[in-house]
């Protein structure tokens, strides 16, 4: 709900405006729900995103890759430059997964390495759309970044993303040293379906008997496909993924017939969480996604696990990747850094 039913119109000018002039703007018009609400420039941006989409459809493929591609282009803060970035190739079951390497150090022997998988819907998203997150990531995080660009649906169904995430995190392991990686410290991260892929490589490791990564940041991470959960009915109509696009991502990567308990696509629905890597969670608060990552904090902790767990009340899905726009993206990402960066060198 809104302090008033009619708010103003919006247009992607407003959402250079700073945060004082976006206050001004919305004044009489803040989103709330309960006790939270919404932050000034993630409502402009969330109104502005749903005032140019037609509810109901989307775009053909290419169109709507390149939509993500344009918006993260223009609201997104630029990468930092780095001494090192690099695109390389993985070994994978189905062919090579391409991959970006970022490195903050040129002279130093070994690094430790982040395993990091972009979100999308298992649809959209690339090398480029997360292009200055894992950038931002590798410079203050301390870490080699290695962004892989698994394989996407439609074209490529369940389980291909996941084993193209599972077997990038094993080559990791194992032959690292040669982009740099110290093998022993790695570590996975990813944000919406890129979170889902983090806690699965983790419990698959586990399961297969494989060293689990030294920890896992899960940004609004999508845990459990049943979408029941009061932060899905209470945001059915949230902004950047209401309920339909969310069901229709589904749809693209599972297809009619997938098993949606199967914990590599439920991770929270895992009947065995103990040992598990230490864990950070990110969750937005106007996000239909909070509720499952809260979810599977609490879940980790009663495994055992050592979780921060952190919700940013006022934000919206995505923030973290439009820096510019939101400048809660760029606290967050600072904050996701620090915790790879002493857990990285404990």
């Amino acid at each position: 709900m809104t302090d008033q039913a009619t708010p103003p119109k919006l247009e992607l000018s407003h959402t250079a405006l700073s945060e004082d002039e976006a206050l001004r703007i919305l004044d009489g018009h803040r989103i709330r729900r309960g006790s939270r609400v919404m932050d000034p420039k993630a409502q402009i941006v969330g109104e502005f995103v749903k005032s140019v989409r037609v509810p109901g459809y989307f775009p053909p493929l290419p169109e709507l890759r390149q939509q993500l591609r344009t918006m993260v282009t223009l609201m997104d803060e630029p990468a930092p430059a780095l001494p090192r970035i690099e695109d390389i190739r993985i070994p994978g079951a189905a062919g090579e997964i391409p991959a970006r390497v970022y490195a903050p150090h040129t002279t130093r022997a070994l690094s430790p390495a982040v395993a990091y998988f972009h979100g999308g819907g298992w649809v959209q998203g690339d090398l480029e759309t997360h292009h200055g997150l894992c950038a931002r990531l590798a410079l203050h995080g301390d870490a080699l970044v290695v962004a892989i660009d698994y394989r996407l649906a439609p074209e490529h169904k369940f389980p291909a993303g996941v084993e193209d995430a599972f077997a990038a995190y094993r080559w990791l392991r194992a032959h690292g040293r040669e982009l740099g990686a110290d093998t022993t410290r790695v570590a996975v991260a990813g944000d919406s379906a890129g979170g889902n892929l983090s806690a699965v490589v983790s419990q698959l490791a586990a399961s297969a008997g494989l060293p689990v990564p030294t920890c896992q940041v899960l940004i609004y991470p999508a845990l459990d496909a049943s979408l029941d959960t009061e932060s899905h009915r209470e945001l059915a109509d949230a902004h950047v993924i209401p309920r339909e696009r969310i069901v229709w991502y589904m749809a693209q990567y599972l297809g009619a017939d997938a098993d949606t308990v199967d914990p590599r696509v439920s991770p929270l629905r895992a009947k065995r969480l103990a040992g598990q890597p230490p864990t950070m969670i990110v969750t937005a608060g106007f996000d239909p996604l909070r509720d499952e990552g809260h979810a599977y904090a609490e879940a980790l902790r009663r495994a055992g696990v050592d979780v921060v767990y952190r919700e940013y009340p006022g934000q919206i899905h995505a923030f973290v990747s439009l820096t510019k726009a939101i400048p809660q993206g760029l606290t967050c990402t600072l904050e996701v850094a620090e915790y790879l960066r002493k857990r990285l060198s404990a």
